[in-house]
Parts: structure tokens; sequence; C-alpha cells
């Protein structure tokens, strides 16, 4: 199974989302692939957000090797399943797809319509937004499983 993980810039959310879920994944013994990139090309190559690196490394998980990635349409055939981070990321993600197929693939990541907030603004938001990314990465395992 190979999951991409979309967010705005790929240096907050989805990498959050990347880390924490590829180290669930390892630590389940589950080979699936997860990746993260972003609708917005201005942080190509760059780290994730330092304050993402930090508030990873204080609950155990490390992120700071991931790289940011620009969305692109070939994605769409690399991925099972693309999970965006809200609204926004949803729109524009599927504003690429060409068919039903890659439409398909695209869901937000939380379940019942939610949005992950965008902590880049407000320092505070790092750690609940944390919180929220790994509960639901536990959560996809379980579901993802059946």
């Amino acid at each position: 199974m190979k999951i991409l993980m979309v967010c705005l810039g790929n240096i907050c959310r989805s990498p959050l989302a990347e880390g924490i879920m590829r180290q669930l994944l390892e630590e389940q013994g589950l080979s699936w692939e997860v990746a993260s990139a972003g609708t917005g090309d201005w942080h190509v190559n760059q780290p994730a957000d330092r304050r993402s690196i930090a508030i990873a490394k204080k609950f155990g998980y490390d992120i700071s090797k991931q790289r940011a990635r620009h969305f692109g349409k070939q994605m769409f055939d690399e991925a099972d399943h693309i999970l965006v981070m809200d609204r926004n990321n949803l729109r524009d993600v599927l504003k690429l797809a060409e068919n039903t197929e890659q439409r398909e693939k695209v869901k937000l990541f939380l379940a019942g319509d939610l949005e992950v907030t965008d902590p880049y603004y407000d320092d505070q938001l790092f750690e609940p937004v944390f919180l929220g990314i790994e509960e639901r990465c536990k959560a996809l395992i379980e579901e993802m499983k059946l």
C-alpha cells in the first residue's frame, strides 16, 4: 500500500503525518510506503519547519531528514491513497486529477470531513496538531489493515 500525505507547503502538517505514519508502520512490521508533498512549490527540497521537527522529536519521531516536494500529476500513479490536510488542499489536488480513478484516491486526512489546522502562523498549535495527526495515523493503520 502506498500513502501520500499532502498539505500546503510540505513543511508542517504532511511531514508530521509522513514521519509518524512511517514509524508506526515500522513498529507494526507493515511494509507500506509513505510519502508527503505540498500543493505549493515554495519549499521544495527544504527540510520540515523547525517547529515540526522539534515537536516530532519531543514525542520520539525523527522527521529531520525529510525534504519538501511539490505535488504533481504523476503522484496519482505513485499512491493508492492521497490524504490531504484541508479543503483547500483537497480542491488543489482534485484540480489535477484527470479521471474518476484518480479523484477517488483523494480524501481528507481526518475523518468526518474535518481539517487539520495549519500551525504555521501560531507556535502554540504545533503540539495539538501533532497529537491529532498521531491519533489519526494510528486509526488509519487499523482502518486500512482491514
